[in-house]
């Protein structure tokens, strides 16, 4: 007897369907094959679905069981397909009579006892689901809330196999999981931390409202201990809300990869990533035989923060320059490229040197000149030319630390980041992400015409530090936002020179 129900794998951060196709002939030699390019815990799946059964009371297939995965030419390569193939073998040989199975789709892996276990990127899977118009999705109980996020289909979470068989035979009906709106608007867009917190270091904070307003990415130069990591974590609390697409499209990457806190249903505010300086290029990118999303496509939609930059491995910075002019990565194998979402301000710190003393005024640099330029030498000029506002941020005097009050806080911040970032979105439209960091040169000349006084300045800089064309941009790309956050329509020479004045690295490196 011929069983059939739908199934989803996952390939990246996608749900493609699946058909479960489940075929037993009681008067061959017993034999259970799986065909359908099953890899090896699919191929394991059997062994587990067998106890599973026998422990539940049914019967195991008794001659020959062919179980289909199509299409074939898609590699299937996880534990979501127990439940779905556990349901078609007990359809098939008749012990259950499942009328409705055709409206469902369903995933879960089983435990020997029969128990449902989360799978990965049930949010995914929930998205396609509407997508293909099934109305009806069975989902382990700890992915229910996740996929309950899309409510055009309802989402049936189980906790067992004996679950799943009595919603699809109608026996033992559960309802459908409700969308977890209330404690998702509790939680959309509150931060714990804020920028009061930040004593002192006025400059740096004014830079990374001019970063956030325009999503220029920034990095930050300073001795140890002068908050430099303080600062980058509440860079999140400076931009815009999260909307609802945002979320759920950055929901569906962690979902992809299990980084979903457990209840979490969707990402309440934008993710801050902070990867270790000895992340692999897979790592940063994403990677693998079958590609995963990387630290850039987790950081999408809101701040990846590289503490230490010269520390990483160069190939792993090397791979941020296309995420970083085009907002996403494509990762290319021998079978299918995947293209990964990766649309983020990128946050870097380090050190002037390797003690990381070089110009305080306290503690003496121990370091040899060859040492400082081997450390700078780290990291490479196209990739400086990536990143618009370079700011030094040194120690914080005393008087400041113990000033009575709260120094810049956020709700100030984020008010000038939201007026420039109005003034954008009238200026663009939808074009450019409608953000001043994302213009193309054709937008640049035709937004960032600057008056005789401003070329100037601009043209003796360019001489004076040895800029490039893309650093020449990148000037242009801040100054129009500094002139923004003035509510001006045109970019003056003091916008420009307070845009020259973001590119510390560049005169530190024509200083040496």
């Amino acid at each position: 007897m011929l069983a059939q129900l739908r199934t989803f794998a996952l390939l990246g951060i996608d749900a493609v369907p699946v058909d479960v196709e489940v075929d037993t002939s009681p008067a061959q030699q017993p034999k259970t094959v799986i065909v359908g390019l099953p890899e090896a815990a699919v191929r394991e799946s059997i062994h587990r679905i067998e106890r599973a059964l026998v422990n539940l009371g049914y019967r195991l297939p008794y001659g020959r069981t062919v179980i289909n995965l199509a299409p074939a030419d898609l590699r299937k390569d996880a534990g979501a397909f127990d439940l779905p193939i556990a349901l078609a073998l007990i359809t098939s040989m008749g012990q259950i009579v499942a009328d409705q199975l055709d409206t469902f789709a369903i995933v879960g892996e089983l435990a020997l006892d029969g128990t449902v276990r989360p799978v990965v990127g049930a949010l995914s899977m929930a998205m396609e689901a509407r997508a293909r118009g099934i109305a009806k999705l069975i989902v382990p109980a700890a992915n229910a809330r996740e996929a309950s996020v899309v409510r055009e289909v309802e989402v049936y979470g189980v906790g067992s196999l004996a679950d799943a068989v009595g919603i699809v035979t109608g026996l033992a009906p559960i309802d459908p999981v409700s969308p977890p709106t209330e404690d998702i608007e509790a939680k959309l867009n509150k931060y714990a931390i804020d920028f009061a917190d930040v004593k002192g270091q006025e400059f740096a904070k004014r830079a990374l409202t001019v970063a956030a307003s325009g999503a220029h990415n920034v990095i930050m130069l300073g001795s140890p201990g002068s908050g430099k990591t303080m600062l980058a974590r509440r860079l999140p609390t400076i931009l815009p809300p999260l909307t609802p697409d945002e979320s759920l499209e950055t929901t569906r990457i962690y979902s992809a990869v299990g980084k979903l806190a457990p209840g979490e249903s969707l990402l309440c505010v934008r993710p801050f990533r902070s990867p270790h300086h000895s992340i692999s290029g897979a790592g940063m990118v994403g990677g693998g035989s079958i590609p995963q999303p990387g630290e850039i496509s987790l950081a999408h939609h809101g701040v990846l923060f590289l503490d230490e930059l010269p520390e990483f491995n160069r190939n792993s910075l090397e791979s941020l320059r296309q995420p970083l002019e085009e907002g996403r990565v494509t990762i290319s194998r021998a079978a299918h490229s995947t293209t990964f979402p990766a649309d983020f301000v990128l946050c870097a710190a380090m050190n002037p040197c390797p003690c990381g003393f070089l110009g305080d005024p306290k503690k003496p640099c121990k370091c040899a000149p060859i040492a400082v330029e081997k450390y700078m030498g780290r990291i490479s000029g196209p990739l400086l030319d990536r990143i618009d506002l370079h700011i030094e941020v040194p120690p914080v005097p005393f008087e400041d630390l113990s000033k009575p009050g709260d120094g810049t806080g956020s709700a100030m911040m984020r008010e000038q980041v939201f007026a420039a970032r109005a003034i954008q979105a009238k200026r663009f439209g939808d074009k450019a992400g409608g953000l001043n960091g994302r213009m193309t040169s054709r937008q640049i000349r035709t937004h960032c015409v600057l008056d005789a006084d401003g070329q100037t300045t601009l043209k003796e800089a360019m001489e004076a530090l040895g800029l490039s064309a893309r650093a020449h941009d990148r000037i242009l790309r801040v100054a129009r936002t500094v002139a923004d956050l003035a509510a001006s329509d045109t970019i003056t020479q003091d916008h420009v020179a307070e845009a020259i004045g973001f590119r510390a690295l560049d005169r530190k490196l024509w200083e040496r």
